[in-house]
């Protein structure tokens, strides 16, 4: 099988791109893996674009463990950008399983994707049991051993459990990643995030997401970030967000809607042979 599709990325957050709206690829769940690992062609998530009858079009999202996710900020944006080209317009919405995702094209590579509403109650997470979402009172250990309580559910479209410490250096995000990935109390899994205020403005984080592991970045992750910063006060409705490779912009509008803006790479036409 002789696949043609796109590979983009959003700060090194990575992903190939399948156009299913003309002719329909069938992959297995075994075959997304292949797909996504480094050793073959390689990606963060892999997207399928899908005709929709109310939007320009639809997404399916694909952790690189074949996973089917409910949001991708980064790779919402990437494809955005795409059909933007295609359609010669700068006002694109994309229908995911989150919701219908609203993306404005901007000069120089960037794009904005209103992501909506953060769902904070502990079912909406979901959480197994009833907890205090705000701080759910998780045990991690820095590099020292010395133990660091909290962690602030917020969903975004998938789960994420976000920790602010004071040094994000002194935690193994591999190892504190998949340790609460897995645990019991998320029963969807989740996304875990260690973040470092430095101001009211700018946030520093690393991730590690759910069925993809360490990423480069993560859009989602730093909509769930800057809403936690503001929910726990430690910063404004303006937020920028820091990764190892760059910055999310991150604005929460009067209706508490996530707004999340950044750059994207330049679209490259790939094949893959299955």
């Amino acid at each position: 099988m002789d696949i043609k599709a796109f590979k983009m990325d959003g700060l090194g957050n990575d992903f190939v791109i399948i156009d299913n709206r003309q002719e329909i690829t069938e992959l297995s769940r075994e075959q997304i893996v292949k797909i996504c690992d480094r050793n073959f062609i390689g990606c963060d998530q892999l997207i399928l674009i899908e005709n929709d009858n109310n939007t320009d079009a639809s997404l399916k999202f694909y952790n690189s463990d074949g996973g089917e996710s409910g949001a991708c900020g980064n790779g919402t944006r990437c494809v955005a950008d795409l059909i933007s080209k295609e359609k010669n317009s700068k006002t694109i919405i994309l229908s995911t399983l989150s919701g219908n995702l609203k993306s404005e094209i901007l000069e120089n590579n960037l794009v904005t994707t209103e992501i909506g509403n953060a769902k904070i109650k502990w079912n909406e997470i979901p959480l197994s049991s009833e907890l205090n979402t705000k701080n759910l009172n998780i045990k991690i250990n820095d590099l020292d051993n010395k133990e660091h309580f909290g962690g602030t559910a917020i969903n975004v479209g998938n789960p994420h459990v976000i920790f602010f410490v004071n040094d994000i250096q002194n935690f193994d995000i591999a190892k504190i990643g998949p340790q609460i990935e897995n645990s019991n109390m998320f029963p969807e899994k989740c996304n875990v995030t260690i973040a470092k205020v430095i101001n009211k403005d700018l946030i520093k984080i690393k991730v590690w997401e759910r069925g993809a592991g360490l990423t480069k970045a993560c859009g989602t992750a730093a909509c769930a970030t800057a809403f936690a910063g503001k929910l726990n006060e430690l910063t404004g409705n303006n937020i920028d967000i820091e990764f190892e490779t760059g910055k999310l912009s991150i604005f929460i509008d009067e209706k508490n809607s996530i707004h999340m803006k950044g750059p994207v790479s330049d679209i490259e036409k790939i094949s893959i042979k299955l």
